[in-house]
C-alpha cells in the first residue's frame, strides 16, 4: 500500500497472464537453499531507527509527495509521541483530514539506525532482513520512486552533498552515475550485515516510478521531446492549438505514481535497461563481486508487470549471482499465484495465505473459525500447489507494512475474515472504520499472538516477522501499522488519543519483554533444528472435537513433534508408535518418556509443546 487514501486491496487484481513459455523442469528445485535457513525480519526504515538526526529531513526534502499541498508548518515528527495526537506544527496548518498529516510526517529513521541495531537482529535470531524501499523519494514509504539507482540521501550522512553529487550525472548513462555517501553506507550496511551472517533483500518498486523523478521530470518538462517520452504512457501533451493538457497513466490512475510502459514483451526498452543497470549496481557494486552486494528481491505489485519481463529480469538477476533469491508480492489465491512461481520468474511470495489460513484457525471468532482438520487440508493444498522446494523459502509472514499488526488483528478478531483481502483492508484501517478498537492487546490476546507464533517458526517456510510485532507493537492498518519502533531507550508518551481526536484509557507504549523473549527462544529453536527449515512434514493429529493439532518435522532421522492446543483447556494427547525416554520439550523444559509405544503430552490451553523426539 502506497498511500492511506488508495485501497491497495481493492486494487489487487488478478493480473496474472498465462505463459506458453517452456517451464524449468519440476522436479529439480529452483530455489537458493539458504532461503530454507531464512528468518526474515521486516524493516520500515523511516520508521525503525533514526541513528543520525544530522540528515533529518527538512520541509523542502518531502515536496513531490503526497499530499501536494504545501504545509504551513512542519517539523521532524517526535518519536516517542501519541500516535494519534496533532502536534502543535499540525494544528497550525488547520486542515481537518487526518490522513494529510500522517502522510506528512517523518521521524528521521535512517540507514545508520539500522546499522546500530544489527546486534539487536542477530542477537534476536534472524538472519535475513527485508528492506522497505530505501531509494530516493519525497515520501514516507518511498514505494514513488525518485530513481532505483540512489538511496534516499536523507538515510545517509550528507543530504546536500549528495543532491549536488548526484545532479552531475546523466541517469541514461550508468557509467556517469556516482556513489552517494547514502549509497557507500547501504554497501557498509550490506557488509556489516553479511558479517553477522545476515542477508540483505531490496524492495524492487519497477512498475512505476514518481514524479519527482529524473525521468518524469524530464518528460513533463520537454514534453514530447524528452528522451524519456516512451517510458511512460502519455494521453496528451500540452498543444494550445489542439487545446490539449499533459497527462499520462498513474498506477491505477494515481497521478503520482505514473507508470512505466509495457508492450507484449513486458517494460519497454528504455525504462528496462535502466532497471537492468540498477539491479547490477546494487548486486555487483563496483564491479567488487557479489558478496558486496545484496542477496535479492522483494518485487511489489508484481502481479501489475507482464510475466515476460520477470522472465528476461529474472536471467539477469541469476546471471549475476546464481543464489540470489526473489520474492513477489501477489495478494491472490494460489491458482493466480502459480504461474509467477514456476522457476522462471521468481522463488517465493509474501505468503498471505499462510497468514489467512492461520487467522481462520487461531484468530477468528467461532463463528467464523475452521477446524483443525480444514486447517490441515488448506495447509496441504498450499504445501502441494507449488514445484518442489518453493513450500520452504516463501515468506510466512502474519503482518507487514500493508496489513494492521498481530495484535491489533487479534483485538479486532471478527470484523472480517482476513482472506477477503479487499474488504479487510479497508476494514483494518481504523480512519476507515469507527468500530476498529485501536487500543493495545490484552494478556489474552497476547497469548493467542504467542500461539500464532510458535506456528510460524516451527511450520514450513521461511518465518517473517515485522519490525516491533516482537517487542508488542500494536496497530491498524496503513498507516497505524507503521508507528516508529519502540525502544528502551526512548521514552514513550501513553497513547491516549483516538482517530476522531477524543481521548481513551491511556495505553503505555513500552518493549513487552515476555513477548520479546518469546520470539527469541522461538527463533532460536528454529536455528538450533535443521528438521525445522529442511525437514519433512507429516499430519500426526487434527481432532477437530479437542481443537489439537500435532504435527512431525523430520530431517536425516532427527525428528520434532509440535503439538498446538487451540482450545481454551488442557489438552492430553496420545501418540501412538513412538518410542525413546527423557525426550525433552524444547519451548517449555519439561521431558516426557514414551510408555509401551506411546507418547502422551499434556498440552496448556492456547499453547503448545515442541518435542524433540529424536
Amino acid at each position: 500500500m502506497k498511500r492511506i487514501t488508495l485501497p491497495c486491496a481493492l486494487l489487487l487484481v488478478a493480473l496474472a497472464q498465462q505463459s506458453v513459455a517452456k517451464r524449468p523442469s519440476q522436479t529439480v528445485e529452483f530455489v537458493p537453499q539458504w532461503a530454507k535457513s531464512a528468518v526474515w525480519y521486516q524493516i520500515f526504515p523511516e520508521r525503525f531507527r533514526n541513528g543520525d538526526p544530522t540528515n533529518d529531513p527538512t520541509v523542502n526534502d518531502i515536496k513531490g509527495a503526497d499530499p501536494a499541498d504545501p504545509p504551513k508548518q512542519w517539523q521532524v515528527h517526535p518519536w516517542g509521541s501519541d500516535w494519534y495526537e496533532r502536534q502543535p506544527y499540525e494544528k497550525a496548518n488547520g486542515e481537518p483530514e487526518l490522513w494529510k498529516h500522517m502522510l506528512r510526517r517523518r521521524y528521521g529513521g535512517d540507514l545508520q539506525g539500522v546499522i546500530e541495531k544489527l546486534d539487536y537482529i542477530k542477537g534476536m535470531g534472524f538472519n535475513a532482513i527485508y528492506l522497505n524501499p530505501i531509494f530516493d523519494s519525497p515520501s514516507a514509504h518511498k514505494y514513488d520512486g525518485a530513481s532505483y539507482h540512489h538511496v534516499d540521501p536523507n538515510f545517509g550522512p550528507d543530504p546536500v552533498g549528495d543532491r549536488a553529487l548526484m545532479a552531475t550525472e546523466n541517469p541514461l548513462k550508468p557509467a556517469t552515475w556516482v556513489w552517494t555517501k547514502a549509497d557507500l553506507l547501504t554497501l557498509k550496511l550490506i557488509k556489516e550485515a553479511h558479517n553477522r551472517g545476515i542477508r540483505v533483500i531490496f524492495d524492487g518498486v519497477f512498475n512505476h516510478l514518481g514524479a519527482n523523478s529524473f525521468a518524469f521530470r524530464d518528460l513533463k518538462k520537454n514534453q514530447q521531446h524528452s528522451p524519456y517520452r516512451d517510458w511512460f504512457t502519455v494521453k496528451s501533451y500540452d498543444d494550445s492549438v489542439k487545446g490539449t493538457k499533459f497527462d499520462y497513466e498513474g498506477w491505477f490512475g494515481v497521478k503520482s505514481l505514473p507508470e512505466l510502459r509495457e508492450d507484449a514483451n513486458g517494460i519497454v526498452d528504455g525504462p528496462k535497461q535502466y532497471i537492468f543497470a540498477a539491479t547490477q549496481r546494487w548486486m555487483n557494486p563496483k564491479g567488487m563481486g557479489t558478496k558486496y552486494g545484496i542477496d535479492g528481491w522483494r518485487l511489489d505489485v508484481a502481479y501489475c508487470i507482464g510475466h515476460p519481463f520477470w522472465k528476461q529480469w529474472r536471467k539477469h538477476v541469476r546471471s549475476i549471482n546464481p543464489q540470489a533469491y526473489m520474492t513477489a508480492e501477489i495478494v491472490e489465491a494460489p491458482e493466480k499465484v502459480k504461474p509467477y512461481l514456476l522457476g522462471d520468474e521468481f522463488d517465493a511470495e509474501m505468503n498471505y495465505n499462510f497468514a489467512f489460513t492461520c487467522a481462520e484457525f487461531f484468530i477468528n471468532p467461532d463463528s467464523m473459525r475452521i477446524s483443525a482438520s480444514k486447517f490441515d487440508r488448506k495447509l496441504r493444498d498450499l504445501r502441494e500447489y507449488y514445484p518442489q522446494g518453493v513450500a520452504y523459502v516463501v515468506q510466512n509472514l502474519f503482518g507487514s507494512h500493508d496489513a494492521n499488526r498481530i495484535g491489533s488483528h487479534i483485538v479486532n478478531r471478527g470484523i472480517c475474515n482476513y482472506r477477503n483481502w479487499g474488504t479487510y483492508f479497508g476494514k483494518s484501517q481504523a480512519a476507515n472504520n469507527p468500530k476498529y478498537s485501536v487500543r493495545k492487546p490484552n494478556a489474552e490476546e497476547l497469548q493467542l499472538q504467542k500461539l500464532v507464533a510458535i506456528m510460524q517458526m516451527t511450520y514450513v517456510g521461511a518465518p517473517m516477522v515485522y519490525y516491533g510485532d516482537e517487542v508488542g507493537m500494536w496497530g491498524g492498518n496503513d498507516p497505524d501499522c507503521r508507528k516508529p519502533m519502540v525502544w528502551d531507550d526512548i521514552t514513550y508518551a501513553d497513547e491516549v488519543y483516538n482517530v476522531d481526536g477524543s481521548k481513551r484509557t491511556p495505553d503505555r507504549v513500552e518493549v513487552n519483554r515476555e513477548l520479546q523473549a518469546h520470539y527469541k527462544k522461538l527463533i532460536g529453536i528454529r536455528n538450533a533444528n535443521p528438521a525445522l527449515q529442511l525437514g519433512t512434514f507429516k499430519t500426526l493429529i487434527a481432532d477437530d472435537a479437542k481443537d489439537v493439532y500435532v504435527f512431525e518435522r523430520e530431517y536425516k532421522g532427527r525428528k520434532l513433534i509440535v503439538a498446538l492446543n487451540n482450545s481454551v483447556k488442557e489438552q492430553v494427547v496420545t501418540l501412538a508408535g513412538v518410542t525413546g525416554q527423557s525426550m525433552s520439550d524444547l519451548l517449555n523444559g519439561k521431558t516426557y518418556s514414551a510408555v509401551k509405544g506411546n507418547l502422551t503430552l499434556t498440552v496448556s490451553p492456547k499453547w503448545a509443546d515442541i518435542v524433540r523426539v529424536r
